[in-house]
């Protein structure tokens, strides 16, 4: 999963392969906590990311 982004301690990962990992989503990991984007809505899926990230 290719490193996109970061800033202020956040790491964006992204993940995209069409048919082998739907949906495409993001990640982004803060510390000790992940949360998962849904690439077309933009809300987080799953995770734990605290407010201020």
């Amino acid at each position: 999963m290719p490193e996109i982004c970061r800033f202020y301690g956040i790491v964006i990962k992204i993940f995209f392969k069409p048919r082998e990992h739907e949906p495409s989503h993001i990640h982004a990991l803060y510390g000790e906590h992940i949360g998962v984007f849904d690439l077309k809505t933009m809300t987080m899926t799953e995770g734990d990311l605290p407010g201020e990230a």
